[in-house]
């Protein structure tokens, strides 16, 4: 089956989950989780050939990405069940007008139609996609990348049991075997058949869909996260978030790339950055890096620390590993500045007891998330108590941050009249 064939096979199947209830999209999910734990000895087996392939060619911490277990399956099927328990949108009336003629105009939510995602090397984006989609009235075309395949195509076998068991369509989720740039290219041109694509990946992933597709495309994920540390910061609460921020999961688009600290606490700070970082030094165990982090610093940061000269491009990157930024600036409108110059719109965080600053900071990026005293790695559907995500949007229209069943929706206005003409 060709790529289109199967793009149109799967938007025939809307209509078998647009008429249905939320009873019955709940059933499915509820199979589906079952069938994906059930399933997890296949899913593993191929997922151990996927690593066994992409060892050598991919980072380390992108192993880790690419990685499963039983607790991540487990974790999967969690997510799956806690789409099932979200309220369900569909169909709810956003507002009523009354017009002066008799008329009623109603605007209703419903679901978008199809949904194409194009992803790297992370399994769980498949059975996530798929619940929010499901959830939310919507089918979708699931196109993983290469290194994932063989364990994302297992993964979609046992999402597609689960729906048959529950007396569905299966073709509401499929997966491209074929991972060619012919296929993304083929999903970025259907045109009327896809009514939303969503690359989750890098910047090259992205760029791509951006610059070349002709269906609505939602610009996600890259994510250059700033934390500033103000000269009114708590220095302990600092170092913890910073280290949480960059090291528990550098591989995710959350992460802290860059951190910007205040002149005024620079000479306090920046050596305990350093020896929780690098290791150089055991601060404790909840502030010390798991594995060292490459320090890359501004001129005033490396009169202070040793660490690697910043080049030129080092404040514009996602590294997506144990590597981070440092910055030395003078106030809370030159991180401001810097961050607008530089940021991919995604999150950023003031660390301050300043009330004051911590406002200047809120009110001056301009970014999907911003935190005051907290790490960045909240950004997340479900912390944001969206149950998953389908990736975070650092777009404006239609949809931005973390990307939920309200994401994944549309609107009709519906007009009900006796007889009116104008």
């Amino acid at each position: 089956m060709t790529t289109l064939e199967l793009i149109e096979k799967t938007k025939a199947a809307w209509g078998s989950l647009r008429d249905t209830d939320t009873d019955a999209r709940n059933r499915i999910l509820t199979e589906m989780a079952a069938c994906l734990e059930a399933d997890s000895a296949a899913i593993l087996e191929q997922n151990r050939a996927d690593m066994a392939d992409a060892r050598g060619h991919i980072s380390d911490v992108m192993l880790d990405r690419l990685r499963l277990d039983e607790g991540r399956i487990a974790a999967m099927a969690a997510g799956i069940r806690a789409a099932a328990a979200l309220p369900d949108h569909v169909g709810r009336i956003l507002s009523e007008f009354h017009h002066a003629n008799g008329m009623t105009i109603y605007k209703k939510q419903v679901p978008l139609g199809l949904v194409a995602i194009i992803y790297e090397s992370r399994p769980n984006v498949t059975s996530d996609a798929a619940a929010l989609c499901v959830k939310s009235g919507n089918v979708c075309v699931l196109r993983s990348g290469r290194e994932a395949i063989r364990t994302s195509t297992a993964i979609v076998a046992a999402l597609k049991r689960g729906i048959r068991q529950a007396g569905a369509n299966p073709d509401i989720v499929n997966i491209l075997e074929d991972t060619s740039h012919e296929s993304a290219n083929v999903l970025m041109t259907a045109d009327g058949l896809v009514d939303l694509l969503i690359p989750r990946g890098g910047a090259g992933l992205i760029r791509a869909c951006v610059e070349h597709a002709t269906v609505p495309c939602i610009q996600t994920g890259t994510g250059i996260c700033h934390v500033y540390v103000d000269e009114y910061a708590d220095l302990d609460m600092a170092l913890k978030i910073i280290v949480n921020a960059k090291t528990s999961r550098p591989s995710v688009c959350n992460a802290e790339e860059v951190c910007l600290v205040h002149s005024a606490v620079a000479e306090r700070f920046l050596p305990m950055l350093h020896a929780a970082l690098t290791g150089s030094v055991q601060v404790s165990a909840q502030v010390s890096s798991p594995a060292p982090v490459e320090l890359r610093l501004d001129e005033r940061a490396a009169a202070i620390i040793p660490g690697t000269p910043a080049g030129p491009m080092d404040f514009d990157t996602e590294f997506l590993d144990y590597i981070l930024a440092v910055k030395v600036v003078d106030s809370v409108d030159e991180a401001v500045a810097h961050i607008l110059k530089h940021s991919t719109h995604h999150s950023e965080a003031i660390i301050t007891e300043n009330e004051e600053n911590a406002e200047r900071f809120v009110n001056g990026t301009d970014s999907a998330a911003v935190y005051v005293n907290a790490s960045t790695r909240f950004t997340d559907g479900g912390e944001f108590g969206l149950g998953c995500e389908m990736g975070i949007s650092t777009q404006k229209l239609h949809a931005r941050g973390p990307m939920g069943l309200d994401e994944l929706s549309t609107y009709k206005y519906i007009i009900r009249g006796s007889g009116q003409i104008r």
